[in-house]
C-alpha cells in the first residue's frame, strides 16, 4: 500500500467522495472525554455516538488510553487520531472516517500523563471497555479482589497507580483536593449492573486508602448504568487492505462492524453529558431489563457458539450459527432463557429474530476463538445466572448445562492453557487430573470463584460431567442430539 497516502488530518480531503467524513470542524473539538481501555469496540460504539454529538457539541471530544500495549496510540497518532469505521452488512461495506478522538496516550509505563488528563476540568465523563477482568473483582462476589497483585500494588504506591479501580481512586482523590468537581464514571463493559460493578470496586480501593474518600465517591460521584451492544471482530490485514481500495487511504487500525448498534444509558450524570438521545442512544431510568437480556441472550449464545464452534472446528460465530444443529442449540438455550426475562414472549422472539440476523452475517468473521477469551470471567454472568435462576424456579436447563460443558471441555482440551486470568489455576487442574475428563468436569465445577454457589452442588456437576465426557468421546454431535 505504498502508493496509497496514509489517512490524515491532511490527506483527509483525498477520500473517495462515497466515504462519509466529519461535518464538523475538528479545529474546534476539545476534550470532553476520557476513555480507559480504547479497542476496537470503543472505536465502533462509543466513539461513533460521541461523533454524532460533536457538530452541535464540540467540546466533548475523546482522549483514548491504551492501558496495556502501545500499539493503538502509535496506530493513530500519525493520523491525527482519524480512523475508519467499515459497517458490512452481507456483500455491501460502507466506510466512514471517524473524528471524535483528539488523542490516544498510553499508560504501560507510567500513568502520569493519564492522571493529567483524567484531572483536568474540562473532562466531565471518564468511560471504561476493560472488560472483564479489568475491575480487578472476583467474579463469583463481585468484592475488589484485595489479592490481584495490581490492587496490592496500587494501594502501596497509590500516587501511582496501574489498575483502573486505583487510576479512577486517584484521579477522584486529586480532584476533590484542587476543589474541581468529580466526573461521571460511565462503565461500557459486557457485566451485569457495570455502573454498581465499578462503584463497588472504586470505593472498596479508596476505602482501603482512605475512609472520606470512599464516603465521597459513594455519595458525589455518578455511575450510570449502560447496557452496550455492536458485533466488533478483531482487525486483520486484509480488512486494512479492503479499507485502503474503499477509501483510498491507508490506515493502520480501521474497525470493521454491523449495522446494528444499541447503546442503553441510564440518565444519571453529575457534570453533564453530550445529547446521546440525538446520536440513537436509549437514555432511560432503569437498564437492568435490557442488561439482562442482552447478557443472557445474546452474549450467552455468543459463548456456547464460541466453545462448540471451536469444538467442531468452526472459526467464526456465521460459520457456527449455519450448522444446523448448532442453530437447533441456540434456539432451545434462547427458550431456557426467556421465562428468566422481564420482557414479554413477542419482544424477546423478535429480538431472536434478530440475533439469528446478524449471528449469520458472514461479512463480520468474528471468531470464535476471540469470544472464548476470558471463560472464567464471562460464563457466570452469560450463562451461570440464568441456570441459577432457572434451579431456583424447579426448571431443567439441559441446553444451559451444555453450553458450561462446552467450555469446561475446550478447557480441557486445551490442558488450561487458554487466554483466561485462571488459566494458571487450569493448568495444574488439568495436570492432575486429565485424562479423567469427567474427573476434570467436576473439578472446574468445584471452582467457587468462577460457579459460587452451584460449586456446592453435586448433581450439577454430575450434569456437566456427563456432557463433557460425551464431547471427548462422541464429539458435538452427539452432545447437541435432542
Amino acid at each position: 500500500m505504498n502508493d496509497v497516502p496514509r489517512l490524515s488530518a491532511k490527506t483527509l480531503a483525498r477520500a473517495r467522495q462515497d466515504v462519509e467524513q466529519p461535518d464538523y470542524d475538528r479545529a474546534r473539538v476539545t476534550p470532553g472525554i476520557v476513555h480507559l481501555g480504547i479497542g476496537n469496540f470503543h472505536r465502533a460504539h462509543q466513539a461513533v455516538y460521541v461523533d454524532d454529538c460533536l457538530a452541535a457539541e464540540p467540546g466533548w471530544g475523546i482522549v483514548g488510553a491504551s492501558l496495556r500495549r502501545p500499539d493503538m496510540r502509535d496506530a493513530l497518532a500519525p493520523q491525527d487520531g482519524l480512523y475508519t469505521l467499515a459497517v458490512r452488512d452481507g456483500d455491501a461495506t460502507r466506510a466512514r472516517i471517524i473524528g471524535s478522538l483528539c488523542e490516544v496516550v498510553y499508560s504501560g509505563k507510567g500513568t502520569a500523563e493519564l492522571l493529567t488528563r483524567m484531572c483536568d476540568p474540562a473532562i466531565r465523563i471518564v468511560s471504561l471497555t476493560v472488560t472483564e477482568k479489568g475491575y480487578c473483582r472476583s467474579p463469583s462476589t463481585g468484592d475488589l479482589d484485595m489479592a490481584h497483585a495490581g490492587i496490592r500494588a496500587d494501594l502501596a504506591a497509590p500516587g501511582t497507580p496501574s489498575t483502573v479501580p486505583g487510576l479512577l481512586a486517584e484521579a477522584l482523590r486529586a480532584r476533590r483536593a484542587a476543589g474541581v468537581a468529580p466526573f461521571t464514571v460511565l462503565s461500557c463493559d459486557n457485566l451485569p449492573s457495570n455502573g454498581r460493578t465499578v462503584r463497588r470496586v472504586v470505593a472498596q480501593f479508596a476505602a482501603a486508602r482512605d475512609e472520606a474518600l470512599a464516603a465521597f465517591i459513594e455519595s458525589e460521584v455518578a455511575f450510570p448504568e449502560t447496557m452496550v451492544d455492536r458485533i466488533v471482530p478483531a482487525t486483520t490485514d486484509d480488512d486494512r487492505a479492503e479499507i485502503a481500495a474503499l477509501t483510498g487511504l491507508e490506515d493502520a487500525w480501521p474497525v470493521i462492524t454491523e449495522p446494528f448498534s444499541q447503546w442503553v444509558i441510564e440518565d444519571a450524570f453529575s457534570a453533564g453529558r453530550p445529547d446521546f438521545a440525538a446520536a440513537g442512544a436509549q437514555m432511560v431510568a432503569d437498564v437492568a431489563p435490557f442488561e439482562t437480556m442482552k447478557l443472557r441472550m445474546l452474549n450467552g449464545a455468543h459463548s456456547a457458539l464460541a466453545y462448540f464452534g471451536q469444538l467442531a472446528g468452526h472459526e467464526t460465530v456465521s460459520d457456527a450459527m449455519g450448522d444446523p444443529a448448532l442453530a437447533r442449540f441456540v434456539a432451545a438455550l434462547w427458550d431456557e432463557v426467556m421465562p428468566t426475562l422481564a420482557m414479554g414472549r413477542n419482544e424477546l422472539t423478535g429480538y431472536c429474530d434478530a440475533l439469528t440476523a446478524r449471528f449469520l452475517n458472514p461479512a463480520l468473521r468474528h471468531r470464535t476463538a476471540q469470544i472464548a477469551m476470558d471463560g472464567s470471567q464471562k460464563v457466570p454472568q452469560r450463562l451461570l445466572a440464568t441456570i441459577a435462576d432457572r434451579r431456583g424456579q424447579g426448571l431443567a436447563h439441559p441446553a444451559l448445562t451444555r453450553a458450561v460443558a462446552a467450555w469446561i471441555a475446550y478447557v480441557g482440551r486445551a490442558g488450561g492453557k487458554v487466554d483466561d486470568p485462571m488459566a494458571g489455576r487450569f493448568t495444574g487442574l488439568a495436570a492432575s487430573v486429565l485424562p479423567d475428563m469427567a474427573g476434570f468436569a467436576r473439578r472446574m465445577v468445584r471452582e467457587k470463584a468462577v460457579f459460587g454457589a452451584l460449586a456446592e452442588d453435586v448433581a450439577f456437576a454430575d450434569e456437566v460431567a456427563e456432557v463433557v465426557v460425551m464431547l471427548g468421546r462422541k464429539g458435538v454431535g452427539a452432545a447437541l442430539a435432542p
